[in-house]
């Protein structure tokens, strides 16, 4: 069963996101729903990402899934920006903890403990990121995920650290993997909201994160143009039978 916890704010630490693919057997789901028409963003797989289409001038939240027994730590990116501190992602800054089986939403940039100002789909020049000299990533939404360190127990025992998850590809493949069609959406710093969190103690079992993903996103049309999206979409219905041959 899935428990309703109050959402928590752990101030500890966050990570740049931008580059790295989902991992296998997430502790954590990352999604994405339109607030405007309440549904879920359809992912679409392409050379190992996930993306998502995002319409311009909605509202959007991102959508985290606990999927373990034990609370989490997740740092949250987007377009390469802390959405608690507002700073440059780096391993100081804070992000959100999570129950066992906690499913929640963060709306936007954490503004205070009480407020946050919504995230919106806007072309990228009245993007956050880039109305604070900061544009390189947008269109990147990340997230970086922490165990928490067990009580410590006297009893005997061996254990081995767990490799850190690898990047799939170098800084220097991505970019020459960069699509030709420029990035069209960005995430604006849209109207306050009152989004209550607190402040929770939070120690990670480890320096390095369990999970890394990220979630690539842009407007449909760049999509298509692009191959991520089919220009001509399945309708969901049966298809009509061919002419007959004469």
């Amino acid at each position: 069963m899935r428990h309703a916890l109050p959402l928590r704010l752990a101030a500890l630490f966050a990570l740049c996101l931008v580059g790295f693919a989902a991992q296998a057997r997430d502790l954590v789901e990352l999604s994405v729903r339109d607030l405007d028409n309440g549904q879920m963003l359809p992912l679409y797989r392409h050379g190992g990402d996930a993306h998502v289409a995002g319409t311009p001038g909605h509202r959007y939240a991102v959508t985290l899934e606990n999927r373990s027994a034990e609370r989490v730590l997740v740092v949250l990116s987007v377009d390469g920006v802390n959405a608690v501190t507002g700073q440059n992602a780096n391993p100081n800054q804070s992000g959100y903890v999570l129950g066992p089986w906690q499913r929640t939403e963060v709306r936007g940039w954490r503004k205070n403990l009480s407020e946050i100002a919504e995230f919106v789909f806007t072309d990228l020049p009245d993007s956050y990121a880039a109305r604070t000299g900061r544009p390189a990533n947008v269109g990147v939404i990340g997230i970086a995920v922490f165990r928490e360190r067990a009580p410590i127990r006297h009893v005997p025992s061996i254990s081995k650290e767990a490799p850190a998850p690898q990047a799939s590809r170098s800084a220097d493949a991505l970019a020459k993997a960069a699509p030709q069609t420029r990035q069209e959406l960005g995430t604006g710093h849209g109207d306050r909201r009152h989004d209550p969190v607190s402040r929770t103690d939070f120690i990670r079992a480890s320096t390095r994160p369990a999970q890394i993903t990220s979630l690539h996103y842009d407007d449909a049309r760049n999509l298509i143009a692009r191959g991520i999206i089919p220009a001509h979409r399945p309708t969901g219905f049966v298809a009509d039978l061919p002419p007959r041959r004469r």
